[in-house]
């Protein structure tokens, strides 16, 4: 793991270096890079524009840890204009058990931490959500979040999932359960995202060195990818993906039945590459006035984007 990591994830808690990305020009600039815009305005652009390159969307309007019924209200309020505004853009051809609309939710956005009701209110609110891209043929996955909430989340997934068979779900591979978690939801049939992880976890819980979670990731990837759900591949990793192009080809997978899902704002030609291969590609998409958190977690992923950050922190 890259030692920088933790003072990156650190810094995710700090109001001045929040103020520092948003008033530098360099840093200002590296925001846009990974999300398009606070308003839905921005968002339903940059969508239609990566809808017609021929890849497709998962969209994430960026919200956690709320702290009161009436803000999970709004952001429910929020994902259903959302929805109603994708369902509008122009899509193009997608193969066959595939959806090129997709939103991305963390269940703590919906309610999940509001005391002894928030799992349950939370499991609601992601029903009423389902209910909604139902009827406008887009998807929904359920975000990941830190260790503490994976039971929970996975309880409230698998019980909405009984009428929504479509509905996602995120494994992060540096937890020590994931290999177990992936095995049960592949034997459901269901649709995982596999990514690696982006919370600082202790090592009670989670593997710490890099080559641990890799090796970790690619055991999990190839429990899902002999299972009978859709394997989503949520990684830039070369190495990663030449595992799973091998692996599509030892069983069978045709595009429709695997997809390599990157962010948006990170090797984009990659992405374009894939997309012309005939592979199906999606690309996570944030937005919304919560992107700090989420933008210090992608520069802790990367060391070419610890060092542009901290320069630019340093005013070189």
């Amino acid at each position: 793991m890259n030692p920088l990591r933790p003072a990156i994830l650190a810094a995710a808690g700090s109001d001045r270096v929040k103020r520092t990305l948003t008033t530098s020009p360099a840093t200002a600039a590296m925001v846009q890079r990974f999300v398009p815009g606070e308003a839905r305005a921005d968002l339903v652009a940059a969508a239609g524009r990566l809808l017609m390159s021929g890849r497709a969307v998962s969209v994430d309007f960026l919200g956690e840890n709320t702290t009161d019924r009436a803000q999970a209200e709004a952001a429910v309020a929020e994902y259903l204009a959302l929805i109603n505004d994708l369902a509008a853009l122009p899509t193009t051809e997608v193969p066959a058990g595939a959806a090129p609309l997709e939103v991305s939710v963390k269940l703590s956005a919906l309610g999940q931490a509001l005391g002894s009701d928030g799992p349950a209110i939370a499991t609601e609110n992601l029903r009423t959500l389902c209910i909604k891209a139902a009827e406008a043929r887009v998807w929904v996955t359920v975000d990941a979040e830190d260790h503490t909430t994976t039971a929970a989340t996975l309880a409230a997934t698998r019980e909405v999932r009984s009428d929504f068979p479509w509905l996602g779900t995120v494994i992060q591979a540096y937890l020590y359960r994931s290999e177990d978690d992936c095995r049960d939801l592949a034997d459901a049939g269901a649709r995982v995202r596999l990514c690696k992880g982006a919370y600082r976890e202790p090592e009670t819980v989670a593997y710490q060195r890099r080559v641990d979670v890799d090796r970790a990731y690619l055991r999990c990837l190839r429990v899902l990818m002999h299972g009978a759900g859709r394997p989503l591949v949520a990684s830039h990793d070369p190495v990663v993906l030449a595992a799973a192009a091998d692996l599509a080809t030892i069983t069978g997978r045709r595009p429709g039945d695997l997809e390599y899902q990157m962010l948006y704002g990170i090797r984009t030609d990659e992405q374009l590459r894939l997309a012309d291969r005939g592979d199906f590609v999606r690309v996570y998409l944030p937005y919304g006035r919560q992107w700090y958190g989420y933008l210090m977690r992608r520069l802790a992923e990367k060391p070419a984007n610890l060092t542009f950050f901290l320069r630019a922190l340093a005013g070189r």
